[in-house]
């Protein structure tokens, strides 16, 4: 009998549920949400949440929401930084979010780029944006035909997201200002 390989290794969100620390769960395999975002990361996902909640205002269906599982099914579990719901969740949050941004780091942006990318894509997210604050740049994605095509990189520029019958002019210069 061969050794057991950590990659033949598969968990559940009830074993989730036991673990201590900040740790996503991507189809079975746990990713450590190593050390507690550091400020910069914190602040520019506090200036996305708070536009997106100032712009979500005025439509009564979709509402900002930031840093809480997606329970995707019985074997993933992601936390995004900041997403738009354009539904009222139960206690766990398991339907998709119509968009979410991901500020990227050293330490998480192959998994935003790739893993998270093609998750999100496959799991139906109207938009994805991938922020970069060591570039002040974010790149947008949208959805269609099942497929994420890029709408564009942003830095100072705005963009409106529209999701069921709300607009959100999102101003990307305002996450960089202090």
């Amino acid at each position: 009998m061969g050794a057991v390989r950590l990659e033949d290794v598969r968990y559940t969100y009830d074993d989730y549920k036991q673990w201590e620390g900040d740790w996503e769960l991507i189809e079975g395999v746990p990713f450590a949400m190593s050390p507690s975002p550091m400020y910069g990361h914190q602040f520019i996902n506090g200036k996305i949440f708070r536009q997106l909640d100032e712009k979500l205002d005025n439509c009564s269906k979709c509402k900002a929401i930031f840093e809480i599982d997606w329970l995707m099914a019985e074997d993933s579990v992601v936390r995004p930084d900041s997403m738009v719901l354009c539904y009222e969740p139960e206690e766990k949050l398991t339907k998709k979010p119509e968009i979410i941004f991901e500020v990227a780091s050293k330490s998480t942006v192959k998994k935003d780029e790739t893993i998270k990318f093609q998750i999100y894509q496959q799991e139906g997210v109207q938009y994805y944006i991938i922020v970069y604050p060591d570039i002040k740049k974010a790149k947008v994605y949208k959805l269609v035909d099942y497929v994420y095509r890029k709408i564009g990189d942003f830095s100072d520029e705005s963009y409106t997201f529209e999701v069921e019958g709300c607009k959100i002019e999102f101003d990307f210069g305002f996450i960089w200002r202090q």
